[in-house]
């Protein structure tokens, strides 16, 4: 069966049924003996990855190997997969790279700070996924964000990626040439996330586009960096047109997400809590106990729409 196709089989009332496998962009991949996915330190010819990951639906990634050791913890607990307190295994221990956790179907994988990290993260999970055979794949992005115009506390789940001058776009250069890809999310998705939130009622969300920087400072128009060669006046000008063009938060790894996985033929979203609003200030200052709930907000929402998903609400 080739790459990116779908499996016809039947249900248990005799009709016909869809499975979406990982649509792999890479034919030299075929030709290769064993496929190393160095930053995972997981290979094919030394790992079975059907039996390790066959049965994984959903993924979700963020930035923080502790964070997502706590998600994997916090689904393990609302799915009655585990026991309170029960450790879980880092499944990259062989790296100091990046940090997995699995639980039934759910995978958790860190994904560091930046477009770079998880690019490189995202190439070797596809991958994964895709020899693992593993199909109707969903992956979150859950994670933090500045907010533009909504209070500290409030989710938003993107609607597309844009880049800093508000394009829904990924420029990459590939053998020196540039590359356009589109950073679309899936709107069926981001609607049953919002949704789910709805039915939470716990917290503010919004469905929005996220403005995705190349850095934490400049990129996205703070006055607090080691170098600042624009006003006050500049930077507020340029949030409030962000705003303007339905930018709600901003974060730095959305765009190469949302390519990565549109390529991939993989339902994805992008689902942040903002920690801040960046017409007020650029510096986060609410007490730790307050970042530590914001931060929890993401992780409660996607927990209840995998509840959901498996029909345990």
């Amino acid at each position: 069966m080739a790459p990116g196709s779908s499996n016809e089989k039947k249900t248990d009332d005799g009709q016909a049924s869809k499975e979406n496998f990982i649509n792999l962009c890479n034919p030299h991949l075929e030709k290769m003996k064993e496929d190393i996915l160095y930053h995972f330190a997981l290979g094919t010819g030394t790992h079975d990855f059907p039996t390790l990951f066959g049965d994984v639906k959903f993924v979700c990634v963020g930035g923080s190997p502790s964070r997502m050791k706590a998600f994997i913890s916090y689904i393990a607990e609302e799915l009655g997969l585990g026991s309170p307190g029960c450790d879980y295994p880092n499944i990259c221990a062989g790296t100091d790279r990046y940090a997995m956790y699995k639980v039934g179907p759910v995978l958790s994988v860190s994904h560091g700070m930046g477009i770079p990290s998880i690019s490189i993260m995202l190439h070797e999970l596809i991958k994964l996924l895709y020899h693992a055979k593993c199909s109707d794949i969903t992956i979150i992005r859950i994670g933090t964000s500045g907010g533009i115009g909504l209070e500290p506390g409030s989710v938003v789940i993107t609607r597309q990626s844009v880049d800093a001058t508000f394009k829904p776009q990924l420029e990459q250069v590939v053998l020196g040439k540039t590359v356009i890809r589109s950073t679309n999310l899936d709107e069926q998705l981001a609607k049953e996330l919002m949704q789910c939130s709805k039915e939470i009622g716990q917290f503010n969300t919004v469905i929005g586009n996220t403005m995705c920087t190349l850095d934490f400072y400049e990129g996205q128009g703070r006055l607090d960096g080691a170098i600042c060669l624009y006003d006050e006046e500049e930077k507020l000008q340029y949030l409030k047109n962000a705003y303007e063009s339905g930018v709600r938060n901003i974060e730095m790894e959305s765009s190469v997400f949302a390519a990565m996985c549109n390529l991939s033929g993989v339902k994805a979203a992008v689902v942040c809590v903002t920690l801040l609003n960046r017409l007020e200030g650029d510096q986060i200052s609410s007490p730790h106990d307050i970042l530590v709930e914001y931060q929890q907000r993401p992780q409660k929402l996607v927990g209840y729409f995998i509840k959901k998903s498996l029909g345990k609400v």
